[in-house]
């Protein structure tokens, strides 16, 4: 068995919760990855590894595969997951989190995800508390930054972005738990869209097949057909290569 068939068949064992958990390569790539692309034997350990040491169950959905064409992929973690691991912490202290708006002016925090009809959604905050602080840590975002155009972010924008907040902020108050992990929502994950797609297509097709030879003279010469004015005249149609006012037989309108 050669090495490369060794790290896609035989499995990795660890516990999650008091779970075990068995990964290999081959479940990973048939069962764990989403998106339209091939990920490679690296994509596959390093996302295992992830898994390991992360305490990550990905069969619960704590955690999964991206790849899109030719891109390179990447390892998402649920929100879930990273509430998980914040409450693990023995610091951990709780959160507050909201929205940013603007209103009159004026740049208003609102804890949770309600505005007013007529507030301008801005952005989301989150504070999170350690006991071994002093002072929350504090994460403020903006929805042109983080805000994607899928629909999710424009049916629940403002769930999406507090959403967003939150997870910045308990990865910048547990960075030895979380600092590695990201999650679909600040994550880089646009799809590729048609035109991009097609653009791929063409980077890696074109030009490998048989060149078609394009005659320099073109096969049949251009016609005249007689067109009748509107006095009733009749008079050739010049070539539509042909400048109209230089040819001959038009009738003066």
């Amino acid at each position: 068995m050669t090495n490369q068939n060794a790290v896609m068949t035989t499995p990795i064992s660890y516990e999650v919760n008091g779970e075990p958990v068995k990964l290999s390569g081959n479940t990973v790539r048939e069962y764990l990855v989403r998106g339209n692309g091939n990920v490679s034997e690296q994509e596959v350990v390093m996302f295992m590894n992830l898994c390991k040491f992360q305490k990550l169950n990905p069969f619960l959905n704590e955690a999964y595969l991206i790849k899109f064409g030719s891109q390179p992929s990447q390892i998402i973690v649920s929100k879930e997951a990273f509430m998980k691991r914040a409450e693990a912490n023995p610091n951990y202290k709780g959160f507050k989190a909201g929205i940013i708006v603007a209103r009159e002016n004026s740049l208003v925090e609102i804890e949770g995800a309600v505005k007013l009809p007529n507030d301008q959604l801005i952005g989301g905050w989150c504070e999170v508390y350690r006991k071994d602080r002093d002072m929350p840590i504090v994460s403020k975002i903006s929805l042109d930054e983080f805000g994607k155009g899928q629909a999710t972010w424009k049916q629940m924008p403002l769930n999406m972005i507090r959403k967003s907040a939150i997870v910045n902020a308990l990865r910048e108050a547990f960075p030895e738990n979380l600092g590695a992990m990201y999650t679909e929502d600040d994550a880089d994950l646009n799809k590729p869209s048609e035109k991009q797609v097609v653009q791929q297509e063409v980077d890696a097709h074109a030009n490998k097949g048989d060149f078609i030879d394009i005659p320099s003279e073109p096969a049949n010469e251009p016609t005249t057909e007689p067109v009748e004015s509107v006095q009733g005249e009749i008079y050739e149609q010049p070539d539509i290569f042909e400048d109209v006012s230089e040819s001959n037989g038009g009738p003066d309108f």
